[in-house]
């Protein structure tokens, strides 16, 4: 479901240019997803190689990737570790749409509704443990550090910005901004040209980034009744928040009464709702300690050797996507060699 805070925040377009020479901490099972849902066959089904395993992640994971360092941004990702108790009713709910998008799914092909499996095919993405790992090993190869959050990896991802480890959170969801990070970028992971649902055409998809501090000012309130807001709102720890009441209005509310308790209009609903222990997850949350991070060197054989010939990717492509890079690299070196030589 995720945090609607879209009404409430605006959002700067960016390039990716703009983040060069920046360290961006990715919410990593947030990118892996947004692979898994879009980098699919012609009829939704999950790219694989010849052994019927799914590749879809390690195909966005590595030409992503290489754009990002292309452009000299320093990706390091953040995976979720154990999950709050709290999130559990979302993540059930979550489940049961990907089973009934399953069966959709299945009765699209049957019937030859192509678009519709398309449809229904990316609803289905499962982020498996063996994908983790998978993904965690492309990384490394690729010189990419990692974080292991112990619990939410946006929380994680939030707290290297405020840290100045990183300049921005990267993720598609508006939940970064209730943990704190300086900035959001979203999009990051999946730029380039959307299909418009159910409609036979697309539309540009571009990065663009929200500032926590301007969120503030727009909105007028603290970092504590923003949060306020959010559990109006409903997040993923109170999934559909609290009943007839959107972002506008969640706003206005916090606006009136300063804090949740004073808030009348949901007092019979405070009961059902732990919410002081969800403000504590946002403003007090669980993250990794870290003092620096550690970027490497893109090791060329290991990746061939994991993508050719492990995972049956196309040598030629892979390779030349390596030499595109080592060549902005080089560009790069001789570039600053001339500057301060």
């Amino acid at each position: 479901m995720g945090l609607d805070l879209k009404p409430l925040v605006t959002a700067q377009p960016i390039k990716l240019a703009e983040l060069s020479g920046k360290v961006v901490a990715i919410d990593a099972f947030n990118a892996i997803y947004q692979f898994l849902a879009t980098i699919r066959g012609p009829t939704g089904e999950p790219l694989m190689n010849g052994k019927g395993e799914i590749t879809s992640h390690l195909s966005g994971l590595f030409y992503r990737n290489v754009n990002l360092l292309v452009e000299n941004i320093k990706p390091v990702y953040v995976f979720d570790g154990k999950m709050h108790a709290l999130k559990t009713q979302e993540v059930e709910r979550r489940q049961q749409v990907k089973q009934e998008a399953m069966k959709q799914y299945s009765q699209a092909l049957e019937e030859g509704r192509m678009e519709d499996a398309v449809k229904y095919g990316k609803r289905t993405s499962v982020l498996t443990e063996s994908m983790v790992e998978e993904s965690k090993r492309l990384l490394a190869a690729l010189g990419i550090p990692h974080v292991q959050a112990p619990a939410d990896g946006e929380a994680a991802a939030a707290h290297l910005t405020k840290a100045d480890l990183a300049y921005a959170a990267a993720s598609q969801d508006y939940d970064s901004i209730l943990f704190g990070a300086k900035r959001l970028v979203r999009n990051l992971a999946v730029s380039g040209r959307r299909k418009v649902p159910n409609r036979n055409a697309y539309v540009d998809v571009e990065p663009e980034m929200i500032e926590h501090d301007n969120v503030l000012k727009e909105t007028g309130l603290s970092h504590e009744q923003l949060v306020d807001v959010g559990i109006l709102i409903g997040t993923d720890f109170n999934p559909g928040g609290f009943s007839g009441i959107g972002p506008k209005t969640a706003l206005k509310l916090i606006k009136e009464s300063g804090k949740l308790e004073n808030v009348a209009k949901v007092k019979d609903q405070l009961q059902e709702v732990p919410y002081q222990e969800i403000r504590d997850i946002f403003l007090k949350p669980e993250v990794p300690k870290i003092d620096r991070i550690d970027f490497g060197a893109v090791d060329r054989e290991k990746v061939l050797d994991y993508l050719c010939v492990q995972k049956s990717f196309s040598t030629d492509r892979v390779a030349g996507t390596l030499d595109r890079l080592q060549k902005a690299q080089d560009s790069r070196s001789q570039s600053l060699e001339k500057w301060f030589g």
